[in-house]
């Protein structure tokens, strides 16, 4: 999702605050916001996958303390 999209996202929820929105910008926003969520939930997936957790007593731990 670029800038652009973020932006047009935000344009679009304060103008549904301030005076509502059309049938057409309704159905944009709802677009860009489940682009928006499945690129989140994606990234956020990725990250995650990346977490290894490691237990107080496991070695590597005690050699990674050592390090700093």
């Amino acid at each position: 999702m670029n800038k652009i999209e973020l932006d047009r996202i935000n344009q679009l929820a304060h103008k549904k605050k301030a005076e509502g929105l059309t049938e057409a910008e309704l159905a944009e926003q709802k677009k860009l916001r489940e682009k928006f969520l499945a690129e989140f939930r994606e990234n956020f997936k990725r990250q995650l996958e990346t977490i290894e957790i490691v237990e107080p007593d496991d070695p590597r731990l005690k050699k990674q303390i050592w390090k700093q």
